[in-house]
This record gives structure tokens, C-alpha cells and sequence, in this order.
């Protein structure tokens, strides 16, 4: 997609902090982090959110979800706990319409979701 900010910076035309990347998905660190340890996971494969890449490709959510445990072990936030949240449509605050997670830990989360 021509505007997406993500695969601008999938395409290296937007600077990123990788953090991981394979032929599927591509982790990188989030400008604006939630939580001590905020990375983002981004399927290589544009799909607007969740819903529109389970209908087109279900091997891409599999893919960004074993990236999201890949990068809380490198992290190290795999055995002290982490969140994996994807936000899709405007209700839910999705910002940029790219299918993406987030892995967010490193320090005590909030009990509530909102």
C-alpha cells in the first residue's frame, strides 16, 4: 500500500528499530511504548486488521503470533509475563490500518484492559 506507514517501513524507506525479522513478519520497537518492553509485530503482507487477514490469509496472523513469542523471549519477558494485543477498527483506537501486534511487558501491567 502506497500511504501505509508500515510497509514503508518494511520496505526500509521509514527508519525502525528492528527487533526481529523473518520472510512473513517484521518486529520492530514502538515510537510511543505502553510498557518498559513495546514492540510491534507487522505481517509483511498488507491486511488492513485481524478480520480482513483471517478471511485472506490465516498464515499470516499464525506468523506475526509466533513472532510475538519469539520477541518476548528475546526480550526476556517470556517467563515473568506479557501482553499480545492487536486493536482493529477506529472504536478500538487502531491507529495505522496495517494488521499488527503488540507485545507489550517488562514491568507489572495494569489488571484492566481499557
Amino acid at each position: 500500500m502506497d500511504n501505509c506507514i508500515f510497509c514503508k517501513i518494511i520496505a526500509g524507506e521509514i527508519p525502525s528499530t528492528k527487533v526481529y525479522e523473518d520472510e512473513k513478519t517484521y518486529a520492530f520497537y514502538d515510537l510511543n511504548p505502553q510498557a518498559k518492553q513495546h514492540v510491534l509485530v507487522v505481517g509483511k503482507r498488507h491486511h488492513n486488521n485481524i478480520v480482513e487477514a483471517c478471511e485472506d490469509s490465516i498464515d499470516t496472523v499464525s506468523a506475526c503470533i509466533n513472532t510475538c513469542t519469539i520477541v518476548a523471549k528475546q526480550l526476556g519477558i517470556d517467563k515473568t509475563g506479557f501482553r499480545i494485543v492487536t486493536n482493529c477498527g477506529k472504536d478500538a483506537c487502531q491507529s495505522v490500518f496495517h494488521l499488527h501486534f503488540h507485545v507489550i511487558g517488562g514491568e507489572k501491567l495494569s489488571e484492566r484492559m481499557a
